[in-house]
């Protein structure tokens, strides 16, 4: 991307794969004269760098957005869906126009900008990297919120992921409102 390609939008998603809560998107407009140190994916960081990181960004991005599709509406259209819905959400949150959008990844979202995606994008490009981290601090924290109101369900710590503590807690507890009903190991159980 040269330097006069304008304002790129970077955006990534969280919850893709656990079987409970929403799946995140968020997307990130940095600024060139403000940047964040430290930027990396988001898998790569601790919780508290990650923390720290989701801050830095809030405070100097030009924009950034976050969007969440929840649990029931990813079992109405399914995973891919919702995922792309959210990210097209979070791309129309944003409260300045991106000239080019690039998703992590190898689908783009269906959105009225140049868009598109590059894979392992959250390790190539820094804007990925801001909202893989914004996404992944949002995700944790709608778990954590989650485990307040179940906490047999241990979701502080595999954060909704199908842990063998979490297939057990299913398997004791049942399902909550909030887990995935169209993904295999909730089926199997209902």
């Amino acid at each position: 991307m040269n330097e006069n390609a304008g304002l790129l939008a970077g955006v990534d998603e969280a919850g893709r794969g656990p079987l409970v809560g929403s799946v995140v998107a968020a997307a990130v407009i940095l600024n060139p004269s403000k940047p964040v140190d430290g930027l990396a994916d988001s898998k790569k960081l601790s919780e508290k760098k990650r923390e720290l990181l989701a801050q830095a960004i809030k405070e100097s991005a030009l924009s950034w957005s976050i969007a969440s599709v929840s649990a029931e509406e990813i079992d109405e259209i399914n995973i891919l869906q919702a995922t792309m819905r959210a990210m097209k959400l979070a791309v129309e949150g944003l409260q300045i126009e991106p000239d080019h959008v690039q998703v992590d990844g190898n689908r783009c979202p269906e959105i009225n900008y140049s868009v598109e995606a590059i894979v392992k994008g959250d390790d190539k490009v820094v804007e990925i990297s801001a909202a893989s981290i914004l996404a992944k601090v949002e995700r944790d924290r709608q778990m954590l919120e989650l485990h307040q109101q179940f906490p047999e369900y241990g979701f502080d710590r595999h954060k909704g992921y199908g842990t063998k503590q979490h297939i057990e807690a299913l398997n004791t507890h049942g399902a909550c409102p909030q887990h995935r009903r169209s993904f295999a190991p909730v089926k199997k159980l209902l």
